[in-house]
């Protein structure tokens, strides 16, 4: 195990890499929905019109109006996104576990990279698409710091780094979604296509990031550590990707009691309909205020902005001093305010009510 101050020091190079990661991943948030209004009028390569055409019997069941077509496009992208990330990840951690956590690290950045090139030379939807399914499959990088984090921290001391991976992600969602609106805000008054200055920023960021984690990252997992069979793990990755395997906690099988397995069952169902739920309301916020309140991505960057801010204040403030004993009551009321939270968004007519909502929303994100 490693020494307390080669675990401080692996768990401020983690936070540092996905800050960085994390401020050129928001940084398009606010910018989904002009950026799907920018492909609908300008997609030479007829993309998104040929899904516009063929997805009418789906949006007609659902009884979506043609004005909305951006919104059902930015959820498919953003449920694919996620879908990609779901089934890379435990594939990535697999070879990492052969292999080290570093070089897997660093292939994924690469791969980041490649997508946020691809998004700044797309003046084609289908190569948005394609930059967005290079994204997905390379954001392995979140699991993997979470696994260096284990790698490196004794149990009793892994709050700790789990809990700087938390902080990496509010202070990224603060600002990320601020740089990329006000980035493109200033970029639309430049010549040429609006979005190619917020993507090359998220480029030079991914690079920054590469260089941090080659020169600054040692590797967390020493190979006398490390599995000897490629095979083997990779097997045991695509248990994870099989959703009935996963619900079962089948892995967990002969190792964990099944009394405490049936516990984790009920629990991960739970979890897994809280997550499906309030991921849907994270990604379409964007594409609500846009279509009915008229935000500019300026002012989805600010939303961004308060969501964030009160969020880390929450985190900051009350809930790391919440005693282990209230934390299942503490997180019982969260998911109760998930209800109202959602309630006020959807029927919110004017922004008083509609800012109610996100706070509840905020509170329940922590």
């Amino acid at each position: 195990m490693a020494t307390k101050s080669s675990q401080n020091g692996t768990g401020y190079v983690v936070f540092i890499s996905l800050l960085f990661d994390l401020l050129a991943f928001t940084m398009i948030l606010p910018l989904f929905p002009s950026l799907l209004d920018y492909y609908k009028q300008n997609d030479s390569g007829g993309l998104y019109q040929w899904l516009e055409q063929h997805i009418s019997v789906f949006q007609k069941t659902i009884g979506v109006p043609d004005k909305f077509n951006g919104v059902l496009f930015g959820g498919i992208l953003g449920s694919l996104f996620s879908f990609l990330q779901f089934a890379s990840s435990p594939i990535l951690g697999g070879i990492s576990d052969v292999y080290g956590r570093k070089p897997v690290m660093i292939i994924c950045l690469v791969g980041i990279l490649s997508s946020y090139i691809i998004w700044s030379k797309a003046t084609t939807f289908s190569l948005f698409v394609w930059s967005r399914i290079i994204g997905g499959l390379s954001k392995g990088n979140v699991s993997l710091s979470m696994a260096i984090v284990t790698d490196v921290y004794v149990p009793e001391k892994r709050g700790r780094g789990m809990a700087m991976i938390g902080i990496a992600f509010s202070v990224g969602f603060v600002f990320g979604p601020m740089i990329g609106a006000a980035y493109a805000k200033w970029s639309h008054g430049q010549e040429g296509v609006w979005f190619v200055q917020p993507a090359l920023l998220a480029v030079a960021l991914t690079i920054i990031n590469i260089i941090f984690v080659t020169f600054a990252f040692n590797e967390s997992l020493p190979k006398k550590n490390r599995a000897s069979s490629v095979a083997g793990k990779l097997s045991e990755a695509f248990t994870y990707i099989n959703v009935i395997d996963l619900f079962k906690f089948k892995l967990l099988d002969g190792v964990v009691p099944s009394e405490d397995i049936k516990k984790l069952r009920t629990l991960g169902t739970v979890y897994f309909t809280y997550l499906f739920l309030y991921s849907g309301l994270e990604f379409t916020l964007t594409f609500l205020t846009h279509n009915k309140f008229g935000y500019t991505s300026m002012q989805q960057g600010w939303m961004f902005f308060g969501i964030g801010i009160t969020m880390a204040i929450l985190q900051g403030g009350w809930v790391r001093r919440i005693p282990p004993a209230r934390t299942a009551k503490t997180a019982t009321l969260g998911l109760l305010l998930i209800a109202p939270s959602f309630i006020c968004v959807g029927m919110a007519e004017s922004p008083p009510l509609f800012i109610f909502g996100l706070f509840l929303y905020a509170v329940c994100k922590t």
